[in-house]
């Protein structure tokens, strides 16, 4: 009877350890880099904080039993680009930290291959040397600056990866690039490609003050803004809504044409 006791007593101690045990989960592409983590002793003082560790939920087997180790990647066969998930569980009361988590985001290091647009406005780009699911934004050059038109995943593996966006052309020559941008914040944009659609008409414009609309005489991307500077409104539309802005002077851009000026009353 004693023994039994104590054995549900141990096991009662062990369950608790798991229950209230921590979990730090690492989630990432590999880049080529180990991981390195800080581990303190336990609360009580006997033993190291983290108890197990697994990549890809499999049991990691390196040495952790000690005030710091290194996860080494390199011996899960992982290919640069390949997805990490790490968990490192650790006891109770105490918290490892890990050195250097950044090792698993994606970073830019894209090349382009070649790009090109087709006549009928599809947007093609084929890459090579990336290291990490990023997405790729589409650039298009109006109102002498680079405006968002869209958005593609990048594929993030090594390998030629092609991809395409159907552009929506202005009047006259266009210009579009692409954009990338980790970590770091710090953008890589691809070399700029130009297209023309010789059916797509210069645009013209009239308010009409009556109903608060300006009229567009094609569909167009468009921007509104005030004396000031500021934007409060834009989009894509034939017949564009101003009922709601405050009486003042606005300008409007559209198609390949800037500042355009009307007054709201």
């Amino acid at each position: 009877m004693r023994d039994l006791r104590r054995l549900f007593l141990l096991g009662a101690l062990s369950t608790g350890m798991i229950a209230h045990a921590g979990t730090i989960v690492l989630e990432g592409n590999y880049q080529g880099k180990n991981i390195f983590v800080q581990n303190p002793f336990s609360e009580a003082g006997v033993g190291f904080c983290v108890f197990q560790v697994t990549v890809n939920d499999k049991v990691s087997t390196d040495e952790i039993n000690s005030s710091a180790f290194e996860i080494d990647l390199s011996i899960w066969n992982l290919k640069v680009g390949d997805p990490v998930l790490i968990k490192i569980q650790h006891k109770d009361g105490c918290t490892p930290k890990v050195l250097n988590p950044e090792v698993l985001k994606p970073k830019s290091t894209y090349d382009i291959v070649k790009q090109d647009i087709a006549p009928d406005g599809t947007y093609t780009w084929t890459t090579t040397n990336e290291t990490g699911e990023l997405p790729f934004v589409v650039q298009q050059k109006r109102w002498n600056k680079w405006i968002r038109i869209g958005e593609v995943m990048g594929a993030g593996t090594p390998g030629e990866h092609t991809y395409t966006f159907k552009v929506i052309p202005h009047s006259g020559v266009n210009t579009f690039r692409v954009k990338q941008e980790d970590m770091t914040k710090r953008a890589r944009y691809s070399e700029s490609v130009s297209y023309t659609d010789p059916t797509v008409p210069a645009i013209t414009w009239t308010y009409d003050k009556g109903k608060r609309v300006i009229h567009l005489s094609h569909g167009s991307l468009y921007e509104i803004y005030d004396q000031f500077g500021n934007i409060v409104k834009r989009g894509y539309s034939t017949d564009i809504d101003v009922s709601d802005l405050d009486k003042g002077l606005y300008y409007l851009n559209y198609d390949n044409k800037m500042g355009d000026s009307f007054v709201k009353r």
